[in-house]
């Protein structure tokens, strides 16, 4: 919120505060190969930093509105989105967007690119997902099913580029209409309805092997569901409200903050 972003190393030492935003700073990402930062703020820029140096390597002011989400497709390339109902794809050296994403009718919350590189998914306000092409400015597809805002996105670890090439890619979807869905990105068919949780969903993520999502609400619901056939798994019941989640490395453990007490962060083993 102090518009400074901050790096640490793992026993939490403080090791670079990049400052350049005026405002605060509300998504950031590590490039692919890990020696740049992408931060996006509530200023309408985004800002490249070299993490060699702590410096601020590029600006790009392409948004009207706050800037919400922002992911790289590679090393020299990003997206980002806005309140100002846009997408925008850039490139390191080129000042202008490469191809803006335009067909949203709200503020988009959300952009992932898939594994490969070659899908760009998107999530709105407007109760939609998109999915576009690298290559396209036009949807390929408009999935509608979802009746509330849709907070976030994730991609799942599978298909083409990733480490289960095999699997199927699906997309997972959050929604203020307290359900989860699951595409199949290839169709833009939903695949299942996860709708267990009767509040707000706030946070989704695929276990590493793509076999398993667990998505958190507010109310402190927590769920994991099993990708194949959509049915629930297991279920966590915090104290308070859930905002995010994550798996460890081996797919074991789960991380989620507020599952328990106020501005906490709990292990959940996911074996118990």
């Amino acid at each position: 919120m102090d518009g400074v972003a901050r790096i640490f190393t793992k026993s939490g030492q403080l090791v670079r505060s990049l400052q350049g935003h005026s405002q605060s700073i509300f998504s950031m990402r590590f490039s692919p190969n890990g020696s740049k930062l992408l931060t996006g703020s509530y200023d309408s820029s985004t800002v490249v930093w070299d993490l060699s140096t702590g410096g601020a390597e590029e600006r790009f002011q392409v948004h009207s509105g706050q800037v919400l989400d922002v992911d790289w497709k590679d090393d020299r390339t990003f997206t980002s989105c806005s309140s100002d109902h846009a997408i925008h794809m850039c490139r390191l050296g080129t000042p202008k967007p490469l191809m803006s994403f335009l067909g949203h009718k709200d503020e988009v919350n959300a952009v992932k690119w898939d594994p490969s590189g070659r899908l760009l998914a998107s999530c709105s306000d407007d109760s939609t997902v998109k999915l576009w092409g690298e290559a396209s400015p036009r949807p390929l597809f408009d999935l509608r099913e979802h009746t509330k805002e849709i907070y976030t996105i994730r991609w799942s670890p599978t298909g083409e580029g990733s480490a289960n090439p095999n699997k199927s890619l699906l997309l997972a979807s959050a929604s203020f209409d307290s359900a989860v869905k699951l595409w199949d990105a290839p169709t833009g068919r939903c695949v299942h309805t996860l709708s267990k949780h009767d509040k707000k969903v706030y946070t989704v993520a695929f276990s590493p092997c793509g076999e398993y999502l667990a998505s958190g609400s507010l109310g402190g619901q927590l769920y994991v569901w099993s990708v194949k056939d959509g049915s629930l798994v297991k279920a966590y019941k915090g104290a308070s409200d859930i905002f995010e989640v994550a798996w460890n490395q081996a797919g074991l453990k789960l991380a989620c903050c507020g599952a328990t007490a106020s501005n906490a962060v709990s292990i959940l083993d996911f074996r118990v």
